[in-house]
């Protein structure tokens, strides 16, 4: 790598919407002059990593602060076209919480009732039309990109699937990020994939390879603890993936060798009131209180040298 100083490993987990608290957690970090080796993600934190990535073979750390806000501005313009949105009375009433919109219990109902492929036959992914023109293969192979792992689950054996730098592209995108209550699971050669957060969220393994780091940024953007008891079936399902994802990452954390050092950066604070719809909520205010919360949460946290 041409430098003395010991690798600095990026952990990324996903959370649809959420993720832009990464967002401003990465562009507060790169801001101060952080250097990465190697990048993990899943989900929302894997197009993160990808956007980075791209943009520091392009312009260095100013690049992937540009890449980063290119992705949530697209967020938030295809979000504009969404019909999962608050009229202007439910904003009033209900803040960011989508879950008491008309369209939004529509949808969780019809989720209920049918199968992603009863519901959308075609596997139509309004993901795959956001992603198309950002990712940029030949930037993600370049000899100055970071090595860079997007991890995927492996539906038939329920184990994490990694795809390195020359193996990322859409599909791979798209299978990090699959919601198999959502979306027809992602067909990739002769495998098919859901999420990477269910076989971890976000794995560290690929980061200790081949070498250690010395350090090991994880930024999480999923709540720790919630204060009530889910009730609803959506509101379970989520709460079992929180425990779930949150389990896994926490025994992989403490089987880190010591002189591994770890910083955390956590959304807990910044999601801990917002239910399972605001994920799906790409409004570009939304989107800028979580990027600012994320900034807020970098600057506070003083990172282990």
């Amino acid at each position: 790598m041409g430098r003395s100083e010991p690798a600095i490993a990026l952990a990324l987990q996903g959370g649809g919407a959420h993720g832009a608290f990464t967002w401003g957690v990465l562009d507060k970090l790169f801001e101060e002059g952080l250097h990465v080796d190697r990048v993990c993600g899943v989900s929302s934190g894997a197009i993160l990593a990808v956007m980075l990535v791209q943009g520091l073979v392009r312009n260095g750390r100013d690049g992937a602060r540009a890449e980063m806000r290119r992705l949530w501005r697209r967020v938030a313009r295809a979000h504009a076209m969404s019909p999962i949105q608050a009229a202007p009375l439910e904003r009033w009433l209900w803040g960011w919480d989508l879950s008491n919109s008309l369209m939004w219990q529509g949808v969780e109902w019809a989720m209920r009732m049918f199968s992603p492929a009863q519901l959308n036959p075609f596997g139509h992914n309004p993901l795959r039309l956001l992603l198309e023109d950002l990712v940029e293969p030949h930037l993600l192979t370049h000899p100055r990109a970071p090595r860079l792992t997007v991890c995927a689950t492996d539906v038939s054996t329920g184990e994490a699937a990694f795809f390195g730098n020359s193996a990322i592209d859409v599909d791979v995108l798209c299978a990090s990020a699959c919601l198999p209550f959502v979306f027809p699971a992602v067909q990739i050669g002769d495998r098919a994939y859901w999420d990477g957060g269910y076989s971890g969220n976000p794995p560290l393994a690929p980061l200790l390879q081949p070498d250690l780091p010395g350090e090991m940024i994880v930024v999480r953007a999923q709540v720790a603890n919630r204060k009530k008891v889910p009730s609803t079936p959506m509101e379970i399902t989520n709460r079992l993936n929180e425990i779930a994802c949150q389990n896994v990452l926490t025994a992989e954390l403490a089987a880190l060798p010591p002189q591994v050092r770890v910083t955390s950066y956590d959304a807990h604070d910044a999601l801990l009131d917002l239910p399972i719809s605001s994920k799906f909520n790409g409004e570009a205010e939304f989107l800028s209180e979580l990027f600012d919360a994320g900034r807020a949460t970098a600057a506070a946290v003083e990172r282990i040298r």
